[in-house]
């Protein structure tokens, strides 16, 4: 397969508080904009928030639904913490380090949008583990609500 990007829509509620949370936060490139949609490169990928006017309600749980980047460099997903703090974005759960010193050792992040999607910002100690580590079965944590 050729070089692909990946593509996901979302729910939004307000373009304005959209715009300033992806392009101002983030720093997402902003694409196409209508008043129902915008389209925004989120890490090379294409990200689109569709105006909805059902309720949105805050998630209760990381689970089942959120999205994000996987950064291939320590120092890259550091800078992006940095930028979210900098930029006052809405953190649902604060950096952490999640199973310290197994194979599967990563550091994430999650904030939350405007419109209550949810975001995670990782990155793997060991690349590894992106897609393989076959052998373990640990992929989010038990406890949490689903």
């Amino acid at each position: 397969m050729g070089a692909v990007l990946f593509h996901v829509a979302f729910p939004m509620k307000n373009v304005e508080d959209t715009k300033r949370f992806y392009v101002d936060g983030l720093g997402c490139a902003l694409g196409r904009e209508s008043k129902n949609a915008l389209t925004l490169n989120l890490g090379g990928h294409q990200i689109v928030a569709q105006m909805t006017t059902g309720v949105l309600e805050k998630p209760q749980s990381i689970y089942p639904r959120h999205f994000g980047l996987v950064f291939t460099s320590k120092e890259e997903w550091q800078a992006m913490v940095d930028r979210a703090k900098d930029k006052k974005l809405s953190f649902y759960q604060e950096p952490r380090t999640r199973y310290a010193g197994s194979p599967l050792e990563h550091h994430t992040f999650f904030l939350e949008d405007p419109a209550h999607n949810l975001l995670e910002f990782k990155h793997y100690t060991h690349e590894s583990a992106i897609f393989g580590e076959r052998k373990f079965s640990d992929v989010g944590d038990d406890d949490a609500l689903r």
